[in-house]
This record gives C-alpha cells, sequence and structure tokens, in this order.
C-alpha cells in the first residue's frame, strides 16, 4: 500500500509541477498578483509531494519489501542498516528520484527565502524550477518508476553492488547532487532575468548565494567521491580521470566562474550577459553529467543505466534545457545593456582573466571526455583520453590562474598598478621559490615540473595569508565582510589541495609483491613482514584479513590490517584497504589474490601530503560556507516597500 501511495503522491506533485511551470508565468506577463503568489504554494506542495515519495521507498528498503522489484534489484535483509537507506539512491531509479527530491526542495527554499524577490522574478523563477521538474518528474514516472511490483515476491533480494556498501558512498550522492541541482536555481535565475530583459546588481546579489550553496556542496561531493575511490578502489591514486569523475568537474569550474563574475556584476555593473551565460553552462554541464551517468554510453564504477530509451530522453531533456536556455540568450543578452567601465589592470580585469582560464579548463575538461564518444560514435574508433592527455592541458592552464589568483585581491577596482600589488606579494613570492627549490633539489632532484608545481601550492598559501593578515594589520578584523574572510580560507585551502596533489603523483612510493606468512621486504626506508591471513565473517560477506606489521631500524612501527572481500549474494570480490596516516604522508596497503601455497599478493603505497588533498577540499567547502554565512548574501538585495515607492512618486 505504501509504495502505490508513493506512486501516487510522484503523480500528483507532475499535475503541481505543470501548474507551477505555466500560471506563474501568465501571472507575471499580466502582472496578476493571485497568480504569481499561486507559485509559492504550488513548489511547497509539490515538495510535500515527492518528500513522501521519497520516505514511501526509502521505508520500502529498511523494511525490505521484496514485493518492489526496485527493493528486490537492489537490497537484501542482512544488509546493514546504513547501506539499506544508501540503497535508496544507490541505484538508477532511486537516484533519480532523489534528484526530483532535492529540485524540488531547492523550489520550496526560494518559496520560503525569496520574499525579497520582486513579485514576477520571483514567478519566472519558481516556473522555470517547475518545468525543470516536470521534464524529471516525467522521466521517472515513464521510463524509471521505482516503484513498480513484482509478482510472487522473491523471499529475499541481489543485494547493493559491493562498491556502493560504504559510508563514503552513503553521503557522496546527495552531496553531488545537491551541486548539480543548486545550480538549477542560477539556471532559472537567468532565464527569469532574460524574460525580464534586466540584469542588474540587485540579480547578482541574490543570484550569489544559491551559486555559493551549489558550489559548496559539489565541492564536498567531489571530494567525498575521490576519498571513496582512494580507498575502496584499492589503487592507491585519487583522480584518474575517469569521464564521470570528469562529468562532476566540469560543472564545479563553471560555478567557481560564475562565482567570481556575478561579483563584477553586484560591483561594478559589469559583465552582465557573460554571467548569464555562465548561469546556463553550469547548469547544462550538470545535465550533461546526468546525461553521461544515466544513458549507458559510459562504462564506469559510477555508472547505472543502460537502457536506451533512458539516455534518448535525458540527451533530449538536455538539449530542450541547454538549446531553448541558449536561444533565449541569443535573443535577449544583446539587450542587456553594459556598464562599469574599467581598464585591463584591475579587480575586474583579473577577474575576467580567472573567468577565461576556468572556462578553458572547463572546455579543455569536456573536450578529453566527449570526444572518445564522439570518435567511437562517427567512426567506430574507440580511443582512450586519459591522465597522459590532461596532464598536458589541464595542468598548465592552471599555472597561471594560480599565479593571478593571489595577485587580484590586492588589484583595486576600475584602475590599478601591477607593480604595488607585486611588491606587496613578494614574501609569498620568495618562500614559494624556496619551497620549489627545495622540493627539486632535496626531493626529487629529476621531478622538476613537479617541484614547480609545488612552488605554486606554496604560492596560494602564502599569497592568501599575505592578502588575510594585511586586512588584521590593518585592524580591519573585526569588521571584515564573512564573505572575505571565507575567500581566503578558499583560496588557502586550494594551495593544500595542490601540495597534497602534487606530492602524492610525484613522490609516491609503491611495493608489489607476492608474499607468503613470514616473508620480509623494504619499502620506503621501512620493513616490511606478512604475518598472517585469517578468515573472517562479515553481515553480508566473507573475507580474508592480513596482518601485515611495519618497522623502522628494527622496530614495530605499525600494523596494516587489509582485507580481500566477497561479498556472497553477488560473489564478487572486493579490496578492503588498510591506510595508516599521520596527517604528513598515508601508509596505504592492499590484499590481492592468493593462498598459503602460493603467497598473497600485496600491495604497498607510501603516499606523501595525500591527507592534505582531501583537507584542503573540505577546507575550500567551509570557507564557501563560512561565505553563505555573511548577512549581505543570505538577506540578498533590500526590496523596496510600497510606503518607499509611493514616497519617491
Amino acid at each position: 500500500m505504501i509504495p502505490e501511495l508513493g506512486h501516487y503522491a510522484l503523480i500528483l506533485a507532475l499535475a503541481v509541477a505543470i501548474v507551477q511551470g505555466t500560471l506563474p508565468f501568465v501571472g507575471a506577463a499580466r502582472g496578476d498578483i493571485r497568480l504569481m503568489a499561486l507559485g509559492r504554494s504550488a513548489a511547497l506542495t509539490q515538495a510535500f509531494l515527492v518528500i513522501g515519495a521519497f520516505l514511501a521507498l526509502t521505508q520500502a528498503y529498511v523494511t525490505s519489501d521484496f514485493s518492489v522489484a526496485n527493493v528486490v534489484a537492489n537490497s537484501h535483509s542482512a544488509k546493514p542498516l546504513i547501506y539499506k537507506i544508501s540503497g535508496v539512491w544507490g541505484n538508477h531509479e532511486g537516484s533519480m528520484l532523489l534528484w526530483a527530491l532535492i529540485l524540488s526542495l531547492f523550489g520550496a527554499a526560494v518559496a520560503l527565502f525569496g520574499n525579497n524577490l520582486p513579485d514576477s522574478l520571483r514567478a519566472r523563477v519558481l516556473g522555470v524550477q517547475a518545468l525543470i521538474g516536470v521534464g524529471f518528474l516525467a522521466f521517472i514516472l515513464f521510463t524509471s518508476n521505482p516503484f513498480e511490483r513484482v509478482s510472487p515476491a522473491p523471499p529475499d533480494g541481489n543485494g547493493l553492488n559491493p562498491l556502493l556498501q560504504d559510508p563514503g558512498l552513503a553521503f557522496h550522492p546527495p552531496m553531488l547532487y545537491l551541486g548539480y541541482v543548486g545550480f538549477s536555481v542560477t539556471y532559472a535565475f537567468a532565464i527569469a532575468a532574460l524574460l525580464e530583459g534586466r540584469v542588474d546588481a540587485a540579480w547578482a546579489r541574490w543570484v550569489r548565494p544559491w551559486t555559493l550553496a551549489a558550489w559548496c556542496f559539489l565541492t564536498c561531493g567531489i571530494a567525498l567521491g575521490s576519498w571513496w575511490s582512494y580507498y575502496i578502489l584499492g589503487w592507491g591514486g585519487f583522480w584518474f580521470w575517469d569521464p564521470v569523475e570528469n562529468a562532476s568537474l566540469m560543472p564545479w569550474l563553471a560555478g567557481t566562474a560564475l562565482l567570481h563574475s556575478a561579483i563584477v556584476v553586484e560591483k561594478r555593473d559589469a559583465l552582465k550577459s557573460w554571467t548569464v551565460l555562465l548561469a546556463i553552462l553550469a547548469f547544462s554541464l550538470s545535465l550533461l553529467g546526468t546525461f553521461l551517468v544515466r544513458s549507458g554510453v559510459l562504462t564506469s564504477v559510477h555508472a547505472f543505466a543502460t537502457d536506451p530509451a533512458r539516455g534518448i530522453f535525458i540527451l533530449g531533456f538536455l538539449l530542450l534545457v541547454t538549446g531553448g536556455g541558449l536561444a533565449l540568450y541569443a535573443w535577449q543578452a544583446p539587450k542587456l545593456a553594459g556598464g562599469g567601465l574599467f581598464q585591463p589592470i584591475s579587480r575586474e580585469g583579473g577577474l575576467i582573466l580567472n573567468n577565461l582560464l576556468l572556462c578553458t579548463l572547463a572546455a579543455t575538461v569536456l573536450l578529453g571526455t566527449l570526444y572518445p564518444l564522439f570518435l567511437d560514435l562517427t567512426t567506430g574508433n574507440k580511443v582512450s583520453v586519459g591522465p597522459p592527455f590532461f596532464n598536458v592541458t589541464f595542468v598548465p592552464i592552471c599555472a597561471p590562474l594560480f599565479a593571478a589568483l593571489c595577485v587580484g585581491p590586492f588589484l583595486n577596482w576600475k584602475r590599478a598598478e601591477l607593480w604595488p600589488a607585486l611588491v606587496r606579494l613578494r614574501a609569498a613570492f620568495a618562500v614559494s621559490a624556496i619551497a620549489a627549490i627545495i622540493a627539486g633539489v632535496a626531493v626529487d632532484g629529476r621531478a622538476t615540473l613537479a617541484a614547480i608545481a609545488f612552488g605554486f601550492g606554496v604560492w596560494l598559501i602564502a599569497g592568501s595569508l599575505t592578502e588575510f593578515l594585511g586586512r588584521v594589520r590593518r585592524g580591519r578584523l573585526a569588521t571584515m565582510p564573512r564573505s572575505a574572510i571565507g575567500m581566503s580560507i578558499s583560496h588557502t585551502a586550494l594551495g593544500f589541495v595542490v601540495l597534497g596533489a602534487v606530492a602524492t603523483a610525484a613522490w609516491n612510493h609503491e611495493l608489489i609483491r607476492t608474499m607468503r606468512i613470514g616473508d620480509t621486504a623494504a619499502f620506503a626506508g621501512l620493513g616490511v613482514r606478512l604475518d598472517s591471513v585469517v578468515p573472517l565473517q562479515g553481515p553480508n560477506y566473507v573475507a580474508e584479513r592480513a596482518s601485515i606489521t611495519l618497522t623502522r631500524d628494527g622496530r614495530f612501527f605499525t600494523t596494516l590490517t587489509p582485507e580481500r572481500r566477497l561479498f556472497t549474494v553477488q560473489q564478487r570480490q572486493l579490496a578492503e584497504t588498510s591506510i595508516h596516516t599521520n596527517l604528513l604522508r598515508d601508509i596505504y596497503g592492499t590484499l590481492g589474490e592468493g593462498d598459503a601455497a602460493k603467497g598473497w599478493t600485496v600491495r604497498l603505497y607510501w603516499n606523501p601530503l595525500a591527507p592534505w588533498i582531501w583537507l584542503g577540499a573540505g577546507l575550500c567547502a567551509f570557507g564557501g560556507f563560512v561565505s553563505l554565512s555573511d548577512r549581505r548574501l543570505r538577506i540578498g538585495a533590500p526590496r523596496r516597500s510600497r510606503a518607499t515607492v509611493q514616497v519617491a512618486e
């Protein structure tokens, strides 16, 4: 009965979304307050209905209701509760319902917290949000119904993909979707502004908090996905330039550019049409990621669906949203008058350079991701575009971006001189140069490019701290806007990400050896001994757990206990890594196949500064949330009261 109620709630939500996506537009065009106000109540109603549907599916998973086909395919009675809950979105149908849920929640948030918006703008924003919701709700109901029944109900289910049975994957998809779907709000604001023919500082003030919230969640989602890949897949790396990884990176880059571009619109009333375009592209790239994962065009540990009908539906929706948005932009953008003249050497000029480089990075990732698909479609030839391509294209573009990132905050608005800014950064430059020299000479004299990249990471930290401490010395800390504090935190944190990524990729050590019980080996200045491999019974798997002792100068250092698990329902093996960390490095071990007679394959990795990657990413998102707490962003632009308008008249 409850699954039927969930299905019925989705049908009602689709009907409400259709109303929300039509009548408020009519009201905005006619100036009808009642029709415009309908958008608010419809958005709240739609959110209530989708929440009910999501809870109905969650109840089916928690109670192991195997009369629901989706539960049968993705759950098992012996599965721990946390994975029963995460199994709700650990499949195609459930993940799309999660997308619709977050979309409806964002629409409800605009309805609740958008009281300072002009009535017509809020009505159009909610209308665009609803039309996006119509697309996804129709997709769920007609191609991906999570409430389909199966009769007779089997005694148990097939279980969740073992790769997804991990706490990191319980939080990674919701965070990622909060980022993806969050950009739908910026898209809605862009379309609404184009329909009204007005983009100004107030519009930028309204857009920034939604962009910042989406960016923060997407940062967290990408970081969680990278961390999961690092410790679950057992390959010792943190980013493989997998096409689905790239699909999350592209909207993040576009969203970062949008954040900085909106500042120029708010402060200087410039870059209006460019900012609107970025708002459209950020959400379009989010939908592109959805298409890549859900269409079956990719084979990846991240991909779910392989049904061509679903892929065609999503592709059509992607073309409609992106094509419609770009067509409206081409028609209306020339009418957006520019303003705020400025010199190339200025704060505005620095932000424009930032935008150009970020968009170039996004275009590079887009090319490397789609080119193999396009070539396979047109010629049937299969090529692989992986780390070598991105290392020689993406990384060099980051260099001028990082170089300019610390200089920009020292430039004045409208007109500035470059030399005084460089003088104020001389200590930061000296520290970064010394760090690069030390890395190149003392660490590895052959890794010159890695040493230079390491210097750029130090430059980001030292330059950002120089700007922040300069404000403190001028006695402005108490009055410093939280948005400025958050910016300093995020820019500094990016330096930690760069340092961790460079050190882990360039200066790691690896040991791969077949070892029997009692065998020893040398690794990164440590002694290694395989002490035992014992059987282990888990809640829904059987495993072998190794005990690997590491010694330094003959003295005990630590013990690693990696496992090799066999999930009995799926008959699938999965490595469970063991990591010893002290925040300056990770010692990372995995256990491969083998037996007592032939020995087991043991893999060990020494990854210097690896924890800094995720520490930096977390601080980067934290800086964004600090900025979001700035009252100026939370309240948005002031709205004129009727009394004020009457006095002015």
